[in-house]
């Protein structure tokens, strides 16, 4: 059966960086139009606090409606999984007048559906407000918005969101742009500073350490705006030799060295019309960045063993984990090429600077897709574990995390996955097989958290029998229990 939000949702990717509240919000706009209503509202239950959170409303008046499960129809809908239909004119007492009031906004009649996963689940709730030739909705329009209510709950599936929906969900509903997890406050200021470059055509410099996620802001950039449905073409100025890179970017003529039997487009040529994103720019050797300086003032190149300047129109957004600064004053970077790309600078922070809650959802996030991808479904990670991922400092950051969990979820032959199974070194200290026990091979942290982590760690490992637990510590079992509390 052919979509219906098609339309609305034409060609969207689920690997993309969306903004998802744009995302759902034409998704909204659609369902609104197809059941001829003046008013739509998409709740989310945010399972966490027992809430519904409207994340797509049409309400220009309200940012965001917060209802208790049983609250107002929609809470009610949550909460029993039934369906309403408020005929007009009628009076139901469920009805959360608060919202009208706060609104101005008068509801004359009311359609509320649950939105289920395949679980059976109730995740989301579809609302209609008045139907637009001031009548009420009828059996076409209950059915017409089931239908949209499935596609609606695929749409969820095939976004990050999916993982923040579950039923045994701890942590509120937080999110931004699909495929990029993170409520701290740093986030939100690379998430605002995102949003405000994507509706320009400003050249982007994403900056922080390796494996912090600087290509997913990029991307973020990229897919919300103008030139989304133009190509985003990526560049690893880190990857390629130095006397190659100029004829990766530039392409070449036929003739202009041994070998050029043709004619050959580049990367810049590829990018045309959408957005060229240069990893790593901080490593492009001084014989390209004058090439790049002009391409950046002129929006021209020349190819290698060309003559004829070549006219582009793309956007730039480029990336680096050096002191560019440095690298300046060092003379191995062109200052006025430093200041070209320096235009909107977005500094992405390393994970051990954006706090428990963040890292908390990125282990939930990445725990979710990997038992999923690698059939373990009923796979659970154990607290020692959580424990021992909060005592880790993460040098390598998010990519680090990612490929942590990943590999737990495939080596790992018990359930639950316990701090044995992390590939991220010995709780502490002494390593296996190492010559000197008492060597340190994780970061520093507090002794409290250490010591913390490493009780939560021995109970495990005795099953959760404190007796022998403290055994193993060669402490009191009173004096375990005190620092259990």
């Amino acid at each position: 059966m052919e979509s219906r939000l098609g339309s609305a949702l034409a060609g969207y990717d689920p690997e993309q960086q969306v903004d998802l509240e744009q995302l759902l919000g034409r998704a909204m706009d659609e369902v609104t139009r197809l059941v001829r209503a003046d008013r739509g509202t998409l709740y989310l239950v945010d399972h966490a606090r027992g809430e519904l959170v409207s994340r797509v409303a049409h309400l220009p008046e309200l940012s965001e409606i917060r209802l208790r499960l049983g609250e107002g129809v929609a809470g009610h809908v949550a909460q029993i999984g039934d369906v309403v239909n408020v005929p007009h004119g009628s009076f139901d007492p469920r009805v959360a007048r608060r919202v009208d009031e706060a609104t101005g906004y008068r509801t004359d009649s009311m359609l509320v559906l649950p939105a289920r996963s395949s679980e059976g689940t109730v995740i989301a709730v579809l609302q209609v407000l008045n139907k637009s030739d001031g009548g009420t909705f009828d059996d076409k329009d209950e059915h017409l918005l089931a239908e949209l209510a499935g596609e609606v709950v695929e749409l969820l599936a095939h976004t990050s969101l999916r993982s923040q929906l579950r039923p045994e969900q701890e942590h509120s509903l937080s999110f931004r742009f699909n495929n990029i997890v993170g409520e701290s406050k740093a986030m939100q200021v690379v998430f605002d500073r995102t949003t405000r470059a994507a509706r320009t055509d400003a050249t982007v410099l994403v900056r922080g350490e390796s494996g912090s996620g600087k290509e997913a802001i990029a991307r973020a950039v990229h897919f919300n705006s103008p030139r989304r449905e133009g190509p985003f073409v990526k560049v690893d100025c880190a990857a390629l030799p130095h006397e190659l890179i100029e004829n990766e970017l530039f392409g070449h003529e036929q003739g202009a060295f041994t070998g050029a039997t043709r004619a050959a487009q580049g990367k810049v040529d590829a990018a045309n019309g959408g957005t060229l994103f240069l990893d790593e720019v901080g490593e492009l050797p001084q014989t390209v960045q004058g090439k790049l300086l002009r391409l950046l003032q002129e929006r021209t190149f020349l190819r290698v063993g060309g003559n004829d300047p070549v006219r582009v129109d793309l956007r730039f957004v480029c990336a680096t984990h050096r002191d560019l600064e440095g690298e300046v004053a060092a003379g191995r970077f062109r200052q006025d090429l430093y200041y070209r790309l320096r235009v909107v600078q977005i500094a992405v922070p390393p994970l051990r600077d954006r706090g428990g809650a963040d890292l908390d959802r990125l282990i939930d996030h990445f725990w979710f897709e990997f038992t999923r991808r690698h059939d373990r479904p009923g796979l659970a990670l154990s607290r020692g574990a959580r424990l021992r991922l909060h005592a880790h400092d993460w040098p390598g950051n998010v990519r680090e995390l990612e490929n942590c969990l990943e590999s737990a979820v495939v080596l790992s032959p018990d359930d639950p996955v316990g701090p044995e199974h992390l590939p991220i070194g010995p709780l502490a200290f002494g390593a296996p097989g190492s010559e000197d026990p008492t060597r340190f091979v994780s970061g520093p942290v507090p002794l409290r958290d250490l010591e913390r982590a490493y009780v939560h760690w021995i109970l495990e490992r005795c099953e959760g029998n404190k007796t022998a637990a403290a055994r193993e510590l060669e402490i009191g079992r009173n004096t375990l229990l005190r620092k259990l509390k």
